[in-house]
Order: structure tokens, then sequence, then C-alpha cells
């Protein structure tokens, strides 16, 4: 009975270690199929073309950010892993200025309710929010954890996908080596 309990608790930690891993996004399928270094791949591309709405009811794509690093971040008010977050991509936002947009997707969530958390915390103005009413983003990413971030080049390849929480530190040091600032 010990052994089955210690057999059980030891796949869970697996389990869980597992969750909280960095995950790459395969960016070709087989040699043959290797696309322009600078070209995304159909799977990525519909990363790109997702429709979101910003807070002011506009249709926004990833994709309307092309020619700048992106740093896109699903996120929900019930998650307290992902309001962690929130100040730090904003002071990230801060620090790195117009050398990278931090965009923050909010998962089936109302405005109303995001906007009214975001005023409390006071980052509101400090980052570009858009809603995902029909949670596209997290399901298109194969989303399984919360939260997961994609660090997207210039040229709209998705090179790094993050599963779990991150801090500052981390934020930054991922900005700086996934675009080179």
């Amino acid at each position: 009975m010990n052994k089955l309990i210690i057999t059980a608790l030891a796949l869970v930690i697996i389990g869980v270690g597992c969750t909280a891993t960095d995950k790459q996004i395969p960016t070709q399928e087989t040699p043959s199929q290797t696309p322009a270094a600078s070209e995304p791949t159909p799977k990525q591309n519909k990363v790109l073309d997702i429709s979101f709405k910003d807070y002011n009811g506009n249709d926004v794509t990833l994709a309307d950010f092309s020619g700048k690093p992106v740093v896109a971040n699903s996120w929900a008010v019930w998650c307290p892993f992902c309001v962690k977050e929130l100040p730090d991509f904003a002071e990230m936002q801060k620090e790195f200025g117009d050398g990278v947009v931090i965009i923050a997707i909010n998962r089936k969530e109302s405005q109303s309710r995001t906007e009214s958390y975001l005023d409390e915390r006071g980052v509101r103005d400090d980052l570009v929010f858009w809603l995902d009413a029909g949670d596209k983003f997290y399901q298109t990413i194969g989303g399984f954890s919360m939260p997961e971030t994609l660090f997207i080049s210039p040229s709209g390849k998705i090179v790094e996908h993050k599963r779990g929480v991150m801090e500052a530190d981390e934020i930054r040091q991922k900005i700086k080596t996934n675009f080179n600032i």
C-alpha cells in the first residue's frame, strides 16, 4: 500500500513539474518543409490572424504588430498566477518602451470585469489589453496551464512558448534573449 501511495505521489510531482516547463512550438515539420527563416509557419499564422477586441471595441490581431517584437500573454482575473505577472509585464513594457509590445489577452471574461480589475491594480494604462471572448488564442496555442506566454519575432515567428508564471527577471531575460534587445 505504501509503494502505491509513493508511486502515485511521484507521478503527481512529475506531472506538476511538466506543466510548468517552457515549450517551444515546432516551427518545421520536416526538412523538406522548412520555411524561410523570416516566414511564419501555417500554425503560427493561425495565431497571428486570430481576431480580438481591444477595449475600444476595435478588431485587432497580433499580425497588426508585424515588424515589432511581441510578448502575448494569456491571462484571466480568476488566475492568481496570471494577475501576479501583470505588474511585472507592465514594468517590462516601461523598461523596454517601443522596443517590444506586450499584450495581455484575457480569456473569456467581460470587458467591465477586466477593466475594473486592472483599474484596482493600477496597470490598465501600462499594457495593451485585449479580449478573447471565444478563447481562440488559448485553444490555438494548445493551452493547458495558466498563464501562457508567446514571444513572437518581428517577422511573426513564435520563438518561444512559455507555460506558467514568470517574474520580472525571467521576463526581462526572455525578451533580451529572444529579441536580441
